[in-house]
């Protein structure tokens, strides 16, 4: 009897301390690069001696696997890039509402989920970008006005298949309405030097090379690019700073519905708000803080500021379906 109350407590403290070890470790499923997400993980872990395992994949397998592990999942957050995504992880019921003053405190309310759902963590604003040969600022305004016969054979972009492009379409219909989008859109095509590009690095390369003139990408794109080739003969510029302000998106993150650690992944989420991890976002990619009591790195703080779109980006999310019928339609592939 004895051995086997012995045996028993034994078992009993071997399980506790499992599950205080599982305690001290946060699982995020993670659709950014590896190195650009490992950093904030690792300050993380330095900081708080909690671990973080990371299992990264493209976003859409992300949350079917989400939805496919149920209650059972492993994991505690879910990071990946551009409000389309995260409103559409929000709309699987893959993660759950985490209210967090903490949160409200640091990221402004555009750049987060009307129901809690998830919160910017970085930055990027997608903009427009022209050849320094080729094009002087002056002769650039607005995204609108990139429809216009001037740019006839001069415009280049990416194709309508990535999220990033249906975002942008998303938040121009919000502004001007189905029509008056669909007729832009259609100038847009109109005016295309070349067929579109499969990457955002393709496409700035293409103006630097003289293939076109003028195109629309992400900055952090433009600051991975001209971190490499110092002598690009491409620069941002910064459009509808009359009107609306440029389109800005982010990457950002929500803990999952079964988080098994649900309490430790808030506390993650909380602390990559504030200025020691959105420093660390700053300066690997290249994007701006989700923060904005924090400074963007040098290399983006050379490239001058700007007036954002105020539009909440979780309509990216609600008229992605619309966007992306638009733009077919209108003939961008």
């Amino acid at each position: 009897m004895k051995a086997r109350n012995a045996l028993l407590a034994a078992f009993t403290l071997s399980t506790l301390a499992t599950a205080v070890q599982a305690a001290d470790e946060v699982v995020v499923y993670s659709a950014r690069i590896d190195e650009l997400i490992k950093p904030v993980f690792d300050a993380y872990t330095e900081k708080t001696g909690v671990k973080v395992k990371f299992i990264t994949d493209k976003e859409a397998p992300l949350i079917a696997r989400l939805k496919a592990e149920g209650a059972n999942t492993p994991a505690d957050l879910l990071i990946t890039v551009d409000a389309g995504n995260l409103w559409q992880a929000e709309q699987e019921g893959v993660l759950q509402p985490t209210k967090s003053d903490v949160i409200d405190a640091n990221i402004p309310a555009q750049y987060r989920s009307s129901t809690d759902s998830w919160t910017g963590l970085s930055l990027r604003a997608r903009t427009i970008f022209y050849s320094t040969e080729r094009v002087k600022p002056e002769e650039l305004s607005t995204y609108e006005a990139l429809a216009d016969k001037n740019w006839e054979g001069r415009l280049c972009l990416r194709t309508s298949k990535k999220v990033y492009n249906q975002s942008l379409t998303a938040t121009l219909i919000e502004a001007h309405g189905a029509e008056k989008t669909e007729e832009l859109i259609k100038g847009w095509v109109n005016n295309l030097a070349t067929d579109v590009f499969a990457d955002d690095t393709a496409l700035l390369q293409a103006i630097d090379a003289g293939q076109c003139d003028v195109g629309i990408t992400n900055t952090y794109y433009y600051g991975r690019l001209h971190k490499q080739n110092p002598g690009l003969k491409v620069k941002p510029f910064w459009p509808n700073q009359a009107d609306r302000g440029v389109h800005v998106n982010l990457a950002g993150a929500g803990v999952t519905k079964h988080a098994p650690h649900a309490e430790q992944a808030k506390k993650l989420l909380e602390w990559m708000t504030t200025p020691d991890a959105q420093s660390i976002f700053a300066g690997v990619n290249q994007e701006y803080p989700a923060n904005p009591a924090v400074k963007p790195s040098a290399e983006v703080a050379s490239w001058g500021t700007f007036k954002a779109d105020t539009v909440a980006t979780e309509v990216a999310g609600k008229r992605q379906a619309e966007a992306t019928m638009l733009m077919d339609r209108a003939g961008w592939q």
